[in-house]
């Protein structure tokens, strides 16, 4: 699935460029990815006023006090999951849309899930406008994942929780199920890759992050 390119003004492809140069020198090296970074307008995804913050390399504000993620910590996690193109991943936080966009270029399918209901309707008239038609949305409490889907071959959670949920893991496909999710109180939070094979599931620390909380539905921080 590849949505056409915006019309980049001289000014805006030289700030993508100068972004995917400073991600590639950070540690992303999955070519996959980094074109998928370039094709996807990040100032699509961000409030008008701070457009000209697109490709900065830093997280933004975006309403419900939620935020769109630094660059590098999309591209750390999207690379994370080890995409070929086949799989059908689910998304734990849709905020405003970018990262299912960007899965979206390197999977098959995209199921995403947003607790709040402006955010999930922004984000899918935005990802229909740049003809994103791999995504499927769903309002819900992203802590329980959606059963209905599963197995899936790859989940990504972009929000922190105290532990892995245990729903998420066993909507994990037992056969090279791969997870990426901070983990930690607030003040030592780590993304976490979770690699999955039959009852075995293998953990690597990605390295210390901050991240919106991961909310259940009684509005409590999951603490599974």
């Amino acid at each position: 699935m590849t949505p056409p390119l915006p019309s980049d003004d001289p000014r805006e492809l030289e700030r993508k460029r100068a972004l995917l140069d400073q991600l590639h020198r950070q540690g992303i090296v999955d070519e996959r990815v980094l074109e998928a970074l370039y094709r996807v307008p990040r100032s699509h995804f961000v409030e008008p006023e701070l457009a000209e913050s697109a490709w900065d390399n830093t997280a933004l504000a975006i309403p419900h006090q939620q935020t769109i993620s630094q660059p590098f910590v999309v591209a750390l996690m999207t690379q994370a999951l080890e995409l070929t193109g086949s799989e059908r991943v689910l998304e734990i936080g849709t905020g405003s849309g970018y990262q299912a966009a960007v899965l979206a270029l390197l999977a098959r399918e995209i199921i995403t899930i947003e607790r709040i209901p402006a955010l999930a309707e922004a984000a899918v008239a935005r990802l229909e406008a740049l003809g994103i038609r791999n995504v499927a949305s769903i309002v819900g409490d992203g802590s329980t994942g959606w059963e209905p889907g599963a197995p899936y071959d790859a989940i990504m959670v972009t929000a922190g929780a105290r532990a892995v949920p245990q729903a998420l893991l066993d909507q994990l496909s037992e056969s090279n199920g791969r997870m990426v999710i901070p983990v930690g109180p607030a003040d030592d939070e780590h993304l976490r890759r979770l690699h999955k094979h039959g009852a075995v599931i293998s953990s690597t620390d990605l390295g210390a992050v901050r991240f919106v909380p991961l909310i259940v539905e009684d509005g409590e921080v999951d603490q599974a």
